[in-house]
């Protein structure tokens, strides 16, 4: 609805060469009776609410009719008017100001003496034409001014739009039909009909995530949760709003892509010869298109993550996202969040924008788990129920997310014992173990050493531009009898150190680093064990470990690749 008050100095213009030519005093105000401007009688109080004394204006808004008041304060329109024992006024008329056929304000003239009143009583129809013809002129420019307005903000909405064209771009008329929708958010919605004023229902989830609010847009059939702003369209005859949003898996996309640092192998990629890394490839390609969770285990460094994302790559999943979040990396009290992300304003010190959690980032891809033993028990509670309802909820929001997600977890501590000790839920253990994969260390699979060393050569000599030529027959042998107890990341680390001290392209024992050079200088015949003693430790590790019950020594020989009657024999042996 019009204010007049946006053309108040014209408005008072109209209303001083009114009062010049009548010889009356002139009031006008706005359809919420604030006036607006005024001469005489008055020009006091202009932008005052006059609306407990000004019942014939009220009259002439409800009915739209011209209104003369012949004894002003005893007129029955007068009847309720506070100050009517006080009113100074001889004579009263008011015409209704319409634009386009709304009334948006009313333009009065009034007589304060009986010489003024019998002039106009006199004149009364030329008085009458008069005002009518202001009110007219009033209207006129009221429209102009809304025209011109209008017009404006069409610009600006357009320059809005063109500001945004990545983005979906919606603009709602005044009954809330869409009156234009542009190909971004028409692909976005999932949208491929031509859409001619049909409604559009937009409902905030409460949520506000990456500083912008949640909200679920349905037209027709297509419903989707989209992250933007709705701006109204200030004083417009046509449009009401403009949505401007990005589709919420387009959103987790833009944040995959700018923090994923995912280096995925598929199992061609593996390197290694021996028959436990043989065997490990055989394994990834028979559990990658399962979506059962898988549970990695291994020492540091054994290369956990390279088998995650292999697994990854190898599944049905591998065009969607793989997440990773280490859960002994993040703080505690942080981890909660980052997994399942919040909303604006959940809790004192979180980001304003809110945040899109792991879970809700990794769905219908797969989220790794690395270093699952360190997260703190209160969690792992949360987790489980992630995992067994197939649900997310971000933290200070009531939304459920439906999850489709493939959780691969990975640890090099002994699960089994931290049950044992209270430090890791037995439920949530067998929820994550349904595919064991257990990396064997490097040092137990020593034919991979040499197929590394050479992969890591090729790579970091590329990366130094260095030439290469060869590694000398000793000092591969050294490392070949080095246990690598950090194992494949340590084995890495020695290589990038070698080939920054190789010279014209030989690396020699000058190469080495100096704990590679003392472990290996001599082999002394002390530190040589019988076979028979290993083997005996062995046992007694794996019958301590699963008990010494009947049960127990059958799955130990299992484990150990022997029968249970060679297994009987060695122990008494």
């Amino acid at each position: 609805m019009y204010n007049l008050s946006n053309i108040a100095d014209t408005v008072q213009k109209y209303a001083k060469i009114t009062a010049k030519i009548a010889k009356v005093d002139v009031e006008v105000v706005n359809r919420e009776l604030i006036r607006v401007a005024g001469t005489g009688i008055f020009s006091e109080g202009i932008y005052e609410d006059v609306s407990e004394n000004s019942h014939v204006y009220k009259n002439a808004i409800k009915t739209g009719e011209l209104q003369i008041v012949r004894d002003p304060g005893e007129d029955e329109r007068c009847k309720n008017c506070k100050i009517k024992n006080e009113c100074h006024e001889t004579f009263e008329i008011s015409i209704p100001i319409k634009m386009k056929g709304e009334i948006i304000g009313v333009i009065g003239m009034a007589s304060d003496n009986e010489e003024s009143k019998k002039m106009i009583l006199d004149n009364l129809d030329s008085y009458l034409d008069f005002l009518a013809q202001i009110a007219d002129f009033i209207a006129t420019k009221a429209y102009e001014y809304a025209d011109a307005e209008e017009k404006q903000s069409i610009i600006e909405m357009l320059k809005l739009i063109t500001r945004s064209m990545d983005e979906g771009a919606i603009i709602i008329n005044n009954d809330g039909n869409v009156d234009t929708i542009n190909l971004s958010a028409k692909q976005q919605l999932g949208i491929t009909r031509i859409i001619n004023n049909e409604k559009i229902h937009i409902e905030p989830t409460g949520d506000t995530v990456n500083n912008s609010k949640e909200y679920r847009v349905r037209i027709g059939n297509n419903v989707n949760t989209v992250i933007g702003d709705i701006y109204d369209v200030p004083e417009n005859l046509l449009y009401k709003q403009v949505m401007l949003f990005k589709d919420i898996k387009n959103v987790q996309s833009n944040i995959y892509a700018m923090t994923s640092t995912v280096n995925a192998l598929n199992t061609d990629k593996i390197i290694g010869t021996s028959k436990k890394t043989i065997e490990l490839k055989e394994e990834i390609k028979k559990v990658a298109n399962s979506f059962s969770t898988v549970l990695i285990t291994g020492e540091s460094g054994s290369g956990k993550e390279v088998v995650a994302t292999a697994i990854w790559q190898n599944s049905d999943r591998r065009n969607n996202r793989f997440v990773a979040i280490n859960c002994a990396a993040i703080p505690e009290p942080l981890l909660e969040s980052e997994l399942f992300g919040y909303v604006k304003g959940a809790f004192t010190g979180a980001d304003p924008n809110g945040k899109i959690g792991k879970f809700e980032l990794a769905n219908n891809g797969v989220i790794f788990l690395d270093e699952i033993g360190d997260m703190p028990i209160y969690l792992q509670s949360k987790l489980l129920r992630v995992i067994q309802d197939k649900k997310v909820i971000r933290i200070g929001s009531n939304q459920v997310i439906p999850l489709d997600v493939r959780i691969i977890a990975a640890t090099n501590k002994d699960l089994r014992k931290m049950i044992n000790e209270n430090k890791f839920r037995e439920d949530l253990y067998y929820r994550l173990n349904v595919i064991p994969i257990e990396i064997a260390p490097l040092r137990e699979r020593k034919e991979d050493i040499k197929d590394l060393v050479y992969y890591f050569v090729h790579y970091y000599r590329k990366l130094f531009g260095k030439n290469f030529i060869r590694i000398e027959d000793e000092t591969m042998k050294k490392l070949l009898l080095y246990p690598w107890y950090g194992n494949v990341r340590e084995l890495e680390n020695t290589v990038e150190f070698m080939v920054n001290m190789m010279e014209f392209g030989i690396i020699n024992d000058d190469a080495l680093p100096i704990n590679i050079k003392k472990n290996n200088n001599i082999i002394k015949n002390d530190t040589i064990r019988p076979l028979k003693e290993i083997e005996y430790e062995e046992i007694k590790k794996a019958i301590d470990y699963y008990g010494d019950t009947t049960e127990g020594k059958l799955e130990a020989a299992k484990v150990l690749g022997i029968g249970i009657a060679t297994l009987y024999r060695k122990l008494q042996s």
